[in-house]
């Protein structure tokens, strides 16, 4: 603790953090253990994992066909801020853990609105009350007409989707791990091992700032924007025809703004504990907008902190795993710029409604760090959404439990939907669908709230 404070005091007289990371380059200058240097920019190097396994040409698997999805959705956003969405394509049912493919339903209506409180009638039946009788027989003056809402925005998405299983055999797949704020690539290890082992090609790089990648000491170099490009350039570098993306954390946005960016070629995403469709606003109110000399006399403290909210146990193992995975361990200035630079106003639930790629969604029941609710309310924004609870596990859930995580993405990746029930699906009739209007809405109405996918679309006010 006295040599922290020693640097700290060091820090405000020099005007510099003491710890800034810098690539360490090998003396043959070859990437070792598949750790390659990638500068993105003039003087922004990025150290990236990268493990391309050897595929004999003679026993290599052509990738299969897949299933046809048609994604067709409308968004509207009113005034108000309320949100409608209709999905009138395809509904993806499955239980990625029970059956290796998921069947397809063609879905009719499925309009989600808020009430309006102020205006719908207290009784299923519409009909107004007859006037009370008067004394001068005069007639009763009519009911006010309800006005018309003019939507804001309206989003119309129709598009055919090709989702197939993705093997490790096939060389047009590869695997993109993301980490969050304080994090690393070696939070990735079993991850990485395990799916390398099994054919995949994996691309894990280290964020600026972390891990073995330059820490410029500006605090624009730790934008939202400026990672997000930082990513663009890894995914241009290494992405073959179908990718797939895992993001963590504050990594799930950047996952989300790919997949938003390169809707072809981004295949599956795997979103763990990134919390729910929101813009991204940093706090003004945060311990993390003290001066970065201040953040570095509680190092010690915030790195408990960290220790106690995002893993379920506190024990010598999870000690261990943080040392390992070289988590939070950044310096007080890119820490803090990193959480003030947490600024995406376009990342909203409009945003995530238009994304038409299937989603996992893995939350850590422990996790003190997102509720479960946020990752529900992605669920029901998202158009393919699979949310799946580890009980066992926190925030770090790919860390604690790594062979449930491992497997459950595994299945992911070679799950893929079933139109041989398609044709079987009962269509709503007219008179059915006429009856449907008819019936006022009263409180949340959700058509199709049986799925078993647990994406119950619902909506609620885009004011966050």
């Amino acid at each position: 603790m006295l040599t922290s404070i020693t640097e700290s005091i060091f820090c405000c007289l020099m005007g510099k953090t003491t710890s800034v990371v810098l690539p360490v380059k090998s003396s043959d200058g070859k990437p070792a253990d598949g750790f390659e240097f990638v500068e993105v920019k003039p003087g922004r190097v990025l150290r990236v994992r990268h493990i391309l396994p050897e595929r004999p040409a003679t026993t290599e698997a052509q990738p299969e066909a897949g299933s046809s999805v048609h994604c067709k959705r409308k968004i509207t956003v009113y005034r108000n801020g309320q949100l409608v969405i209709e999905n009138l394509g395809d509904v993806l049912h499955s239980e990625i853990l029970q059956c290796q493919n998921g069947d397809v339903e063609q879905c009719s209506t499925v309009e989600v609105e808020l009430s309006d409180y102020t205006t719908a009638p207290s009784s299923p039946d519409s009909k107004p009350a007859p006037p009370l009788p008067t004394s001068d027989q005069q007639k009763p003056a009519p009911p006010p007409r309800r006005r018309r809402r003019r939507p804001k925005r309206t989003v119309l998405i129709d598009t055919e989707r090709c989702i197939s299983s993705c093997k490790g055999t096939h060389s047009d797949v590869a695997l993109f791990f993301i980490h969050g704020v304080g994090g690393s690539l070696h939070i990735w290890g079993s991850q990485l091992d395990f799916f390398s082992r099994l054919g995949y090609e994996v691309i894990a790089p280290d964020l600026a700032g972390h891990g073995a990648s330059t820490a410029p000491q500006i605090a624009a170099a730790y934008t939202f924007y400026a990672l997000a490009e930082d990513l663009r350039a890894i995914f241009k570098r290494y992405s073959r025809k179908r990718n797939i993306l895992i993001g963590h954390s504050y990594g799930v946005s950047f996952c989300t703004f790919l997949a938003h960016e390169y809707p072809e070629q981004v295949h599956k995403v795997v979103m763990i504990n990134g919390g729910g469709p929101t813009a991204l606003e940093p706090s003004l109110c945060s311990i993390f907008q003290l001066p970065s000399c201040v953040l570095h006399c509680l190092s010690p403290c915030l790195a408990w902190s960290f220790l106690k909210a995002g893993f379920a146990r506190q024990g010598a193992k999870e000690k261990q795993l943080l040392k390992e995975g070289n988590a939070f361990n950044v310096s007080p200035f890119v820490l803090r710029a990193m959480m003030s630079g947490q600024y995406w106003p376009e990342g909203d639930e409009v945003y995530h409604a238009e994304l038409t790629v299937p989603i996992l969604l893995v939350h850590g029941m422990h996790d003190k760090f997102v509720p479960i609710d946020e990752d529900q309310r992605m669920a029901e924004i998202l158009l393919f959404a699979f949310l799946k609870v580890i009980e066992e596990g926190s925030h770090m859930v790919m860390m604690e439990c790594p062979e449930t995580v491992n497997t459950l993405l595994h299945e992911f990746f070679l799950w893929e939907p079933d139109n041989s029930k398609k044709d079987a699906v009962t269509m709503v009739t007219a008179s059915q669908t006429t009856a449907d209007d008819a019936t006022p809405v009263q409180t949340l109405a959700v058509a199709n709230s049986n799925s078993s996918t647990g994406t119950l679309k619902v909506n609620k006010p885009l004011n966050k």
